[in-house]
């Protein structure tokens, strides 16, 4: 309908093609030299009539459209003119019109033939230009989305793109070599190996995307860690070429998609999703200063406040045992008897069970591992209902120092290796 109405006008317009000719020989102008000068003048009009067509789409067209989106309220077709979507797709009114209007202005099937060509791969790259323009608006426009803001939108469209350019690349060959788009196609399916290798990273690029989407693996904003490749940050940007992520001292690592498939990485993101982030550490307990509690002992620790309860209710336990099971107490390893490691553990459990940063509906307790070289370690697991990095060490911190402080009123050493200040203890002066 359109082209129809473009021949129309452009029959009309042309119609004084006709007569150059015959000016020119009226001229005086010889035959040979007329019949040129007759396509010149014809081609230049024809130049001169698609720019002032350009110029009318990008200057009044355009500005008409620009001026309509001001008044609307939705957000893409802003994003569609920030973009320049509209701007670009304008663009194939002046090779409509060389397409139409060229047999008209030329008489030589050859120069025919070679504008038309012209125009068609001139309207072939303007309309896969938009496409990609199209695919960057409509990114910005579903990234805003909070129903698409944590998916890889971009990689999506960044396909889409990819596969605009590679029919774009396709439909431009047939138009050379002048052979059907899909007889084209089918052709490539022997050169398949080839565009494999250089589409490579593309292809791996998809489908690392479409996994890491369809598994929910990542998301933008996920805090992820990447030892291998040195990342420790939240991601910035999901692309089909890469996964940028800005580290914690601002430094930018890109990693490529694939790599987060074939590979493991640490996603933060369950943490951030849960009730609390969690705290795993040991304090080393040296060996040689574990014994049994005496009387003294159980007196002075039941003046803790965390352990006074505590302590009546064992005590008064192990005092039902042994008495019924005759223990001779004058022998320290006969029958129950409390050790001041579990009683620094029992404190310890309390002092979580109260803590008013600790989740308790999440699992918290205090556990001995197994003895080392370097003592026993016992180890503090609960977690912190605040996960702000800052405020989680500083709590993280807080809890430690204490526990770290009340070691020595459990008449217990925390093991360190002996310094230069230790050493003369150990070695003597002779």
């Amino acid at each position: 309908m359109i082209e129809s109405e473009i021949a129309t006008k452009a029959t009309a317009l042309f119609g004084v093609v006709d007569k150059i000719y015959q000016y020119l020989i009226d001229a005086g102008v010889s035959q040979p030299l007329a019949s040129v000068l007759d396509e010149v003048i014809s081609v230049s009009l024809l130049f001169v009539i698609a720019y002032l067509a350009d110029i009318f789409a990008r200057v009044v067209v355009y500005r008409v459209v620009v001026r309509l989106a001001k008044y609307t309220t939705t957000k893409w077709d802003d994003a569609f003119i920030e973009h320049k979507v509209i701007k670009t797709l304008v663009h194939i009114i002046p090779g409509i019109i060389f397409l139409v209007a060229t047999p008209i202005a030329l008489r030589s099937v050859f120069w025919t033939i070679v504008f038309q060509k012209a125009a068609q791969i001139f309207i072939v790259v303007a309309i896969t230009r938009s496409v990609h323009s199209a695919t960057k608006a409509l990114t910005d426009i579903y990234s805003l989305s909070k129903d698409y803001s944590d998916k890889p939108i971009k990689v999506i469209f960044q396909i889409v793109a990819v596969i605009a350019y590679f029919v774009g690349a396709i439909v431009i060959l047939s138009i050379l070599i002048n052979k059907e788009f899909t007889s084209l196609f089918a052709a490539l399916g022997a050169s398949m190996a080839i565009l494999l290798l250089i589409f490579k990273d593309s292809i791996l690029g998809f489908v690392a995307g479409w996994q890491l989407s369809a598994n929910d693996m990542l998301r933008q904003g996920d805090w992820i860690t990447v030892p291998k490749y040195g990342a420790d940050g939240d991601v910035e940007e999901i692309s089909l070429y890469s996964v940028k992520v800005r580290n914690f001292d601002n430094t930018i690592t890109t990693l490529p998609p694939y790599s987060l498939v074939s590979e493991s990485f640490q996603n933060w993101r369950g943490m951030k999703e849960s009730g609390g982030r969690r705290v795993k550490r040991s304090v080393l307990i040296d060996m040689s200063t574990l014994k049994f509690c005496t009387h003294e002992m159980i007196e002075r620790f039941k003046k803790i406040n965390y352990l006074s309860d505590y302590l009546e209710k064992t005590e008064a336990e192990i005092a039902t045992y042994n008495a019924a099971n005759n223990i001779d107490n004058s022998v320290l390893v006969n029958g129950r008897r409390q050790t001041n490691i579990g009683v620094f553990r029992a404190y310890l459990v309390e002092y979580l069970n109260r803590h008013p940063e600790v989740n308790q509906e999440m699992t918290h307790m205090v556990r001995q591992l197994q003895p080392t070289e370097r003592g026993i370690p016992v180890e503090l697991y609960f977690f912190i209902s605040n996960k702000d990095w800052v405020y989680y060490e500083g709590v993280q911190a807080d809890i430690f120092d204490h526990v770290l402080a009340i070691v020595p009123q459990f008449d217990l050493k925390v093991f360190q290796y002996p310094t230069g200040i230790e050493m003369p203890q150990f070695y003597p002066e002779k």
